[in-house]
């Protein structure tokens, strides 16, 4: 009886959690629609509300605000709109950081998230998987002798929370597995090991990385 249970919970478990996780990204660009009159909304013209018309409407108007900002007039209204945030104190800082991170992670040709490595993390001896971000820059540059990188090593099994660090060139090992194969073992604690394949392993176990 023991083992009929585990193995119907082993079924429905990972398909309630999708359905309920999706529900909430549904749920959440649904709210997208009270951008639009009410007399334009199908509670007025239906008499109810049709789920996931918003995650629709959603793509749609960034879809729409990329192709206006692609041409020349576009830039213009950016350029303009840019500058009339950085006018407003507290406003711009936040928005100014927020935009310079989403930059770098959405841009083809940036480093951001593109590897997984191996760090020892949070003393010598005890290593953990974290995502390349870059390598510092500016003032923090000058202060670190020799090549470093900026580390992101995300906490288990919540990966949104995590902490940011620099660690040595030579001391970062770059693991021979996608972002998501990381991201997959990280939330799973380890009991999801990425499969086989690759130049670092069979059977899902690592056994030759290369150095950064």
């Amino acid at each position: 009886m023991k083992k009929y249970l585990i193995t119907g919970l082993l079924i429905w478990i990972p398909l309630v959690i999708t359905i309920w996780v999706l529900k909430l990204v549904v749920d959440s660009l649904d709210q997208t629609l009270l951008l639009l009159p009410p007399r334009l909304r199908t509670e007025a013209w239906l008499g109810f509300h049709i789920p996931g018309l918003g995650v629709l409407l959603t793509v749609l108007i960034v879809f729409g605000t990329g192709v206006l900002a692609a041409n020349f007039i576009g830039e213009r209204l950016v350029r303009v709109w840019h500058e009339l945030i950085h006018r407003i104190p507290f406003v711009s800082s936040v928005y100014s950081s927020v935009k310079q991170v989403s930059d770098t992670l959405f841009s083809g040709s940036g480093q951001a998230f593109r590897k997984a490595v191996l760090v020892q993390w949070p003393r010598e001896g005890v290593w953990t998987i974290g995502f390349l971000t870059g390598a510092p820059g500016g003032e923090v540059a000058g202060h670190l002798r020799g090549d470093f990188l900026s580390v992101y090593v995300p906490t288990t099994p919540n990966p949104t929370g995590g902490y940011f660090v620099m660690v040595p060139r030579d001391e970062a090992i770059e693991l021979d597995m996608s972002v998501d194969q990381a991201l997959t073992y990280v939330i799973s604690m380890g009991v999801v090991v990425p499969g086989a394949g690759g130049r670092n392993g069979k059977n899902g176990k690592i056994t030759r990385s290369e150095k950064l």
